[in-house]
């Protein structure tokens, strides 16, 4: 199946919130349910060419918005595979992607984050909305244990590469307003809109602590997830992102989301059956969140961490539909055990730059 849109009289208002391919595969998916799509990106990558636009032009991070932009994009190739060009050779322009080039120009003479992006969409025939999550990049920081001799002590490290690489076990994260007298994070005033008036709002795939877990440390995001009186449903990554969630299982990520977002009710959480060692487990986790697990086939064949977008549509489909849904239930204040995430050998945290951004 190709990833036309399967048309439907009743489609939902689905808004689908991460970032990089755990976006860009949860819209590949959703295009075959309906084109009332909106997609909200996180703005807090500091790597590749992502972040060398955004340190040197002071700019949002384009790379996560522009693979958003095209995974929503028509069926024409030639704009498509433009935009996703990479420049080569050794000069200041190698590793760049065109389509992060024009989104910065476009940023630095319209201004205005989101009419740049409704203006690009227009240029792909993007079905459906790419909004920002904030209008304004964000600094990612973390505590995370395991990087000192004393194996207990907390650093605390900063920025979305040097999070998602750390060697040692994130214990919590936090997001904030970059610059030089950073401030709380403020969300896209769009973006909580289309929460509030969405049928479905989905939470993952995709790094957890960089990509999934950010939209619920903006305050007004958070207040209108947890507000909304759309169906709420996680999909769970495959497996562990080594550095990130490395040792994470399935429940456990269900668990930091608990924590980052005490107040967030879940209907569904989609995971893969072979991804899932412990279903019980799962299940009592996300009855936790007031929510069902529902376990199925997602994972390409052949390839274990790489979702089907068809297999993903049906389990989605499922979700959307489901009765059963509701988050009726009542949540207990504590998770099952689950087992505690090795920390890694040590070394120092860097910040490495990573030209796929």
């Amino acid at each position: 199946m190709d990833t036309q849109v399967v048309a439907q009289v009743d489609a939902p208002r689905v808004v689908a919130l991460g970032g990089g391919h755990g976006l860009q595969v949860t819209l590949a998916a959703l295009r075959r349910i309906t084109q009332d799509v909106t997609a909200v990106v996180t703005v807090a990558d500091d790597g590749g060419s992502s972040g060398r636009l955004r340190r040197e032009l002071g700019l949002l991070p384009p790379g996560d918005l522009r693979k958003a932009l095209v995974a929503l994009a028509g069926d024409s190739p030639v704009w498509t595979e433009a935009f996703q060009h990479r420049f080569g050779g050794s000069g200041a322009l190698a590793g760049h992607a065109v389509g992060n080039l024009l989104l910065a120009g476009l940023l630095e003479t319209m201004g205005d984050p989101v009419a740049v992006l409704d203006e690009v969409a227009r240029l792909l025939g993007v079905r459906g909305r790419v909004l920002p999550m904030c209008r304004e990049p964000m600094d990612i920081e973390a505590d995370v244990v395991g990087l000192e001799e004393d194996r207990s002590a907390v650093r605390r490290i900063r920025g979305q590469v040097a999070v998602a690489s750390t060697p040692g076990r994130v214990q919590r994260v936090r997001l904030r307003a970059a610059g030089p007298e950073p401030g709380p994070p403020r969300a896209c005033q769009e973006a909580v809109d289309a929460v509030l008036k969405a049928d479905v709002v989905l939470l993952g795939p995709g790094s957890w602590f960089t990509s999934v877990l950010p939209h619920l440390l903006v305050p007004e995001l958070h207040d209108a997830l947890v507000r909304t009186a759309a169906r709420r449903v996680v999909v769970l990554n495959l497996v562990p992102q080594p550095g990130e969630t490395e040792g994470f299982s399935p429940e456990q990520h269900l668990q930091v989301l608990a924590e980052h977002a005490p107040g967030l009710r879940v209907d569904a959480v989609i995971a893969d059956t072979d991804s899932v060692p412990t279903p019980d487990r799962l299940r009592r986790a996300a009855s936790t969140l007031g929510g069902t697990a529902r376990l199925s086939r997602i994972a390409r064949t052949g390839a274990p961490d790489r979702h089907d977008p068809d297999a993903l549509a049906d389990s989605l489909r499922g979700a959307f539909s489901d009765g059963a849904l509701g988050g009726g239930g009542t949540r207990s204040p504590e998770f099952p055990s689950t087992p505690e995430h090795p920390s890694s050998t040590d070394g120092p945290v860097r910040e490495e730059e990573t030209p796929w951004r």
